[in-house]
């Protein structure tokens, strides 16, 4: 084992709509930027303050053209991936630099049709019955084994 790890995990809003690039071998890479939020309040002055962090996001072929066609400006998505420094040299010969995050996991968290009361009544229901099937298990009489423990 190596001993390192290079993993980053974001919720976040995007910024703009992917832009896609396809190569001849049938290859594709699309990158959007993502905005992560921090929200605090000052302590001396009382006042909210909030803070956005811009990431550059890159994803690759089916991923890639997945997100194009479902993705919007604003959506919410978590993304999992790595970072990744580009080197390069701008048009006065100065070295530039650049950090992606290389996608190699998402989840679109926005809800379909999210203008629509419908879509996030309907997602939300199935999510409820399994906390209420789990909930009579927990319930089960438990004043017998009160007796035997130890202390």
């Amino acid at each position: 084992m190596s001993g390192t790890l290079n993993k980053v995990m974001l919720i976040g809003h995007t910024g703009d709509e992917i832009k896609m690039h396809y190569f001849e071998g049938g290859g594709s890479i699309g990158r959007f930027p993502l905005a992560t939020n921090e929200t605090y309040t000052n302590r001396t002055t009382g006042e909210r303050v909030s803070n956005t962090e811009w990431h550059n996001i890159v994803m690759r072929n089916k991923a890639a053209e997945i997100c194009e066609k479902y993705l919007k400006k604003g959506d919410k998505i978590y993304i999992e991936g790595r970072l990744k420094t580009r080197k390069w040299q701008d048009d006065q010969g100065r070295d530039r630099y650049s950090t992606e995050i290389q996608c190699t996991e998402f989840t679109f968290l926005t809800p379909k049709g999210e203008s629509g009361a419908m879509p996030q009544d309907s997602s939300s229901a199935p999510a409820k019955e399994p906390i209420h099937t789990s909930q009579p298990q927990v319930e089960e009489p438990i004043g017998e084994e009160d007796d035997d423990l130890p202390f």
